[in-house]
């Protein structure tokens, strides 16, 4: 009985293979997405603007 408990409770010692691809792919994903987003005019635009309004408001 005491066999059975103790194995139902032990945990994965790790991950997997798939959940390492998996986690990749996940992880290039979302660094895509970041760069695509961070590279586009529109946020260096906002930054830009940013820097401006703060280095204006007291002039």
């Amino acid at each position: 009985m005491h066999h059975l408990i103790r194995e139902a409770l032990r945990g994965d010692d790790g991950m997997t293979t798939a959940e390492y691809a998996l986690g990749t792919l996940a992880a290039a994903a979302l660094a895509t997405a970041l760069y695509a987003v961070l590279s586009g005019d529109t946020v260096a635009t906002m930054l830009k603007d940013l820097v401006q309004s703060a280095f204006s408001v007291g002039v």
